[in-house]
């Protein structure tokens, strides 16, 4: 797959787990977690770690997909993915406006250090 083609898939993932997160479909999320999570090892392993692509998404109309390619970008663009889980964060969009907060938190007292 190609970089675009795989910020696709991310994308796709992460509306259906929305809509997995709003059902209370537990397993179906995780499932999609991991396939995300295949799709972002994809772009990390990709010479010069591709992740950076995730930056895309931040305009996406889907909080979920925001939310996640925020995370998953804060190791190669830190100060773009914290503005961007600062605004998910103020949104207070549930749940994920709390997913952001706490993201915040652990990275601030240090719990959480992206890689």
């Amino acid at each position: 797959m190609s970089v675009d083609q795989l910020i696709a898939r991310f994308a796709e993932i992460g509306v259906a787990q929305d809509y997995a997160l709003l059902g209370r479909e537990t397993a179906r999320y995780n499932r999609l977690f991991d396939q995300m999570h295949a799709v972002v090892d994809e772009l990390k392993g990709r010479p010069g770690d591709e992740r950076r692509a995730l930056l895309k998404l931040y305009d996406h109309p889907n909080m979920q997909v925001r939310l996640k390619a925020a995370t998953n970008s804060l190791a190669v663009a830190p100060v773009a993915a914290r503005q961007m889980l600062e605004a998910i964060k103020a949104s207070n969009w549930p749940p994920q406006a709390g997913t952001a907060g706490m993201t915040i938190w652990n990275l601030d007292e240090g719990i959480y250090k992206p890689r």
